[in-house]
């Protein structure tokens, strides 16, 4: 049965926040086995992949004529239809979930146009995602930071200049406010670890009153630029409100008093159709959640596939702002997935541990690196720095993990060793750009990865036993600790 989305706003209420929504009459469970890591491993393959990274990408080149290119990015045609197929597979399953979707407004953009001129030669730039425009070409003379430009004095002596600074430290939306505070024409950041003419991509999330027109510029060019020379910028951008949709997915059976939680986002950026990011994580959360259905569950199940973001990690926090305490004391544990098949990939798991995060994140990050051993795989930790959508629920003291297959950082010598691939390029070359199509999943890592998640599943809707309780007295609520590491 079709969900009709628009239909589905028009009835939207509370119960949508926790993940409940419409009639449906459950498949009789008495019949099925009890989930087992054994039984769900089974059902996990790669022609499921496949099938569905075709179906995503179908659904990215429904944007093509609006946008130039296949794209899954929020207020697209090609996320709508990701958001239909998403749905529609989960109905199929006749009643195994209750299924609905929560929308949102949420801040979208696109840029037109841009460029950076310097004495007649263009130099190689991209836009910051959701970057104001200027009033047509700026010129000005390039003012170079002393530091990260994280900090108002970073920026003393920018006035009337344009701005270059460095990647790191802090947020681009913060480096683009300070300058913006100084009143400075424009912010142009490079990459000090940028490999060969790879630009990084870049968000600066939720828009701030003095925010400038910000792009990213080549790490030779910045290098060799002097002080003062005269540079030119021009950048056609809109920043606007847009409806968008969580989609959640609870199952009918088990204890929905604890409830194992998972989230994928299902939103791509504008630049490509986002084939490895995310709908890699998506695609293998959704298969999870078909093999699921043909078990016994003791604790309910719930999985997210969270939208925009790529604008500032929006949906699932907005999940999170609005969930109810009582219903938020609910949820045992959250998982997060998000870009399973890069190429050049390692198995990167995030070092979530109890002294910084809610009790049982360091149960959940050792049963990773259990489960990638067991399976013969080398595993790696990565800093739990809030670059995903896992913050909300941390902020309301729930234990969370999860781990991805490396993004943009270059692979060194050491990952080579314990991963294979090619050392000095980056894990996913096409991170955010329009290469992340078909051509940019890596079915190795991705089925691994796939069948790790179907584990986690298993593992925890079969049993909480020896999983620490909720310390209800941990949520802290309304307390962002970690929103400004966005888009570092």
């Amino acid at each position: 049965m079709m969900i009709l989305l628009w239909a589905v706003l028009a009835g939207a209420n509370a119960a949508s926040i926790m993940g409940w929504s419409g009639d449906q009459t459950p498949i009789t469970p008495f019949e099925k086995p009890l989930i087992s890591s054994e039984g769900i491993l089974e059902l996990i393959n790669e022609d499921d992949l496949k099938d569905y990274a075709n179906k995503f990408y179908s659904a990215a080149e429904k944007s093509v004529p609006t946008h130039g290119h296949p794209t899954r990015v929020i207020g697209s045609a090609g996320h709508n239809a990701t958001i239909q197929l998403i749905t529609d597979t989960l109905e199929e399953l006749e009643g195994f979930y209750k299924v609905s979707t929560q929308p949102f407004l949420a801040i979208g953009g696109r840029v037109h146009n841009y460029s950076v001129v310097d004495d007649d030669k263009v130099v190689p730039s991209r836009p910051v995602r959701l970057t104001p425009a200027t009033d047509g070409p700026v010129s000005a003379p390039i003012f170079k930071v002393q530091g990260y430009g994280c900090i108002n004095r970073d920026f003393d002596g920018a006035e009337g200049a344009i701005a270059l600074v460095p990647r790191g430290k802090c947020a681009f939306g913060a480096k683009s406010e300070f300058a913006g505070l100084a009143n400075a024409k424009a912010l142009l950041i490079y990459d000090p670890e940028q490999v060969d003419d790879g630009l990084v991509s870049g968000d600066l999330g939720t828009p701030l009153e003095h925010q400038i027109p910000s792009l990213i510029v080549d790490l030779d060019w910045a290098k060799s630029v002097a002080e003062g020379t005269q540079v030119t910028v021009e950048v056609d951008s809109e920043i606007y409100n847009q409806m968008t949709f969580n989609i959640i997915a609870e199952s009918v059976d088990g204890d929905h008093d604890n409830v194992v939680m998972l989230g994928a986002h299902s939103d791509s950026v504008e630049a490509g159709p986002g084939s490895n990011d995310n709908g890699s994580g998506a695609i293998a959360q959704l298969n999870v959640a078909r093999a699921l259905s043909h078990f016994k569950l003791k604790n309910a199940v719930r999985f997210a596939w969270w939208a925009a973001e790529e604008e500032g990690l929006l949906g699932s926090l907005y999940y999170t702002d609005n969930l109810p305490i009582s219903e938020s004391k609910k949820i045992r544990l959250f998982m997060d997935y998000d870009m399973m098949a890069s190429t050049n990939y390692i198995y990167e798991i995030y070092n979530s541990n109890n002294e910084d995060n809610p009790l049982g994140s360091s149960e959940l990050r050792e049963m990773y690196v259990d489960f990638f051993s067991k399976e013969g795989h080398n595993s790696k930790l990565q800093p739990f720095d809030g670059r995903s959508d896992y913050v909300g629920f941390l902020e309301l003291g729930i234990p969370s993990s999860g781990f991805d297959s490396g993004v943009e950082e270059i692979k060194t010598e050491d990952d080579v060793e314990n991963f294979g691939g090619e050392a000095g390029i980056a894990y996913d070359t096409c991170y955010h750009q329009a290469c992340d199509n078909l051509d940019n999943l890596n079915y190795e890592p991705w089925l691994v990865n796939t069948r790790a998640i179907a584990h986690s599943v298993a593992v925890y809707a079969s049993s909480l036993e020896g999983f620490p309780e909720r310390d209800v007295s941990a949520l802290y609520y309304g307390k962002p600790h970690l929103r400004p590491n966005y888009f570092i």
